[in-house]
């Protein structure tokens, strides 16, 4: 008797080798994507969770599920130097990730046909593992999570992700109408998408299936891919923010954030966060993290990925906040430009706004939360230093002085502690959004 789980198994090979995902050109390359070279940083989850800034030089990444490679790619990409190692169990899709790396020039990278379950074959040890629109296919979640741990380091980060149940409940709702209709007893091909796009383009345009999970777009024979991981996704299952945390603690692995942690932050649903209904309010104090992501998908579950960042359990540290810093911590402060900024299109805007005197739009170099940041051309000055190498506070405050001399304001020597005040300020503000990191 054929085991379900072997069969759902060989459904998903199939489904891959006949349409490897994602079908991105083998030219596309994401060095224009800072948003995405963002998160496949190491620097960005390191400095997350340790307030240290990595190098990537050496280090070890895997990319468990890598597909066509695209995302190998991008962790290339965003870690020079780094070793990528990839994993897949679709032949096809592990052929084109091959051909991929070595397109973009890529020749520390190595691919093997290989489930997750039998990573300890590879003899690596991982410093990072990206486990990316995977672990939802898996029966159990908690054994792939296990299986990915065996590999890690000691002070590794896994990034993973779970499809949200709550946000892609309609979805499900389509792949049991079209498993009811024998659509997905097979691979499904191109007559069963055919099939689905038959009924979904005949369907009244209030039908909320029709409302809920379909884009015209969708018709186009080069779209065929949203079809198959969506209506057609065979394995497909969905999970609450309670199911991550519970496979996490069955894995013995450590919460360390969600990947987009600024869009998870239910405070901001309220017309006005900082003053909350009293209730909200006094409660605060006593909510877990698993609590306030709860409430968050409760109350606006429009994120389609639990996309997060764990590791095995570290010693617990508590890190004194920037704003609590006191004047002998920031002599002792080193500050980094995040490496996503340091490209020649970054240093030849910043230098243009600082020599015509115009702010500076930093955000469209690196747009975390699709906030539209500018910052005056004086402000942008302090960045000038870190173009070079990363500065330590006194070097800044000094470079400032010899920038200023002179208060335009008063007409007045610039002083030390103006210049202390100012250079933090800026600094706290622009790390808070990721565009700096300060380290002791």
């Amino acid at each position: 008797m054929t085991d379900p789980q072997s069969k759902l198994l060989d459904k998903i090979r199939q489904q891959f080798d006949s349409s490897p995902y994602p079908r991105i050109p083998l030219d596309k390359s994401p060095k224009d994507s800072p948003n995405e070279l963002y998160i496949h940083n190491l620097v960005t989850s390191f400095y997350l969770r340790d307030q240290k800034v990595i190098d990537t030089k050496d280090k070890y990444i895997l990319d468990a599920g890598c597909g066509s490679g695209y995302k190998s790619l991008i962790l290339a990409e965003a870690n020079p130097d780094a070793k990528i190692v990839g994993v897949d169990i679709s032949a096809e899709s592990i052929k084109l990730a091959e051909q991929r790396l070595k397109y973009h020039g890529f020749d520390n990278a190595e691919f093997h046909v290989l489930s997750i379950e039998d990573l300890a074959q590879l003899k690596y040890q991982f410093d990072y593992i990206n486990c990316d629109e995977m672990l939802y296919l898996f029966p159990e979640p908690a054994e792939a999570l296990r299986a990915m741990k065996t590999v890690l380091k000691p002070e590794g980060i896994i990034r993973s992700n779970l499809h949200s149940i709550e946000q892609r409940s309609s979805v499900y709702r389509a792949q049991k109408m079209f498993k009811m209709m024998g659509l997905m007893d097979e691979n499904p091909e191109d007559l069963e998408i055919e099939v689905v796009v038959e009924t979904m383009q005949a369907l009244k345009d209030n039908v909320l299936l029709k409302f809920q999970t379909w884009n015209s777009n969708y018709t186009s024979k080069e779209n065929k891919e949203d079809i198959l991981m969506n209506h057609l996704f065979q394995g497909d299952k969905g999970y609450t923010v309670s199911d991550m945390f519970k496979f996490l603690e069955l894995a013995g692995l450590e919460f360390i954030s969600m990947v987009n942690w600024r869009e998870w932050d239910f405070r901001d649903l309220f017309k006005e966060s900082d003053n909350l209904p009293i209730f909200w309010s006094m409660s605060l104090p006593d909510i877990s993290i698993e609590e306030r992501l709860k409430i968050y998908e409760l109350l606006n579950p429009v994120h389609r990925l639990l996309d997060f960042w764990c590791g095995h359990p570290q010693a617990s540290s508590t890190f004194i906040p920037f704003s609590e810093y006191s004047d002998t911590d920031w002599q002792k402060v080193n500050v980094y430009l995040h490496p996503q900024l340091q490209t020649l299109k970054f240093k030849e805007d910043l230098l243009a706004c600082v020599t015509e005197c115009r702010s500076f739009n930093i955000s469209q170099h690196l747009s975390i939360n699709n906030q539209f940041i500018s910052i005056d051309s004086a402000i942008a000055m302090c960045l000038l230093p870190l173009l070079d190498a990363p500065q330590n506070m006194i070097s800044l405050i000094d470079f400032w002085m010899h920038l200023r001399p002179v208060n335009p304001a008063t007409l007045k020597f610039t002083d030390l502690e103006s210049s202390f005040q100012l250079i933090k300020k800026t600094l706290l503000f622009l790390e808070a959004l990721d565009y700096l990191m300060l380290e002791i």
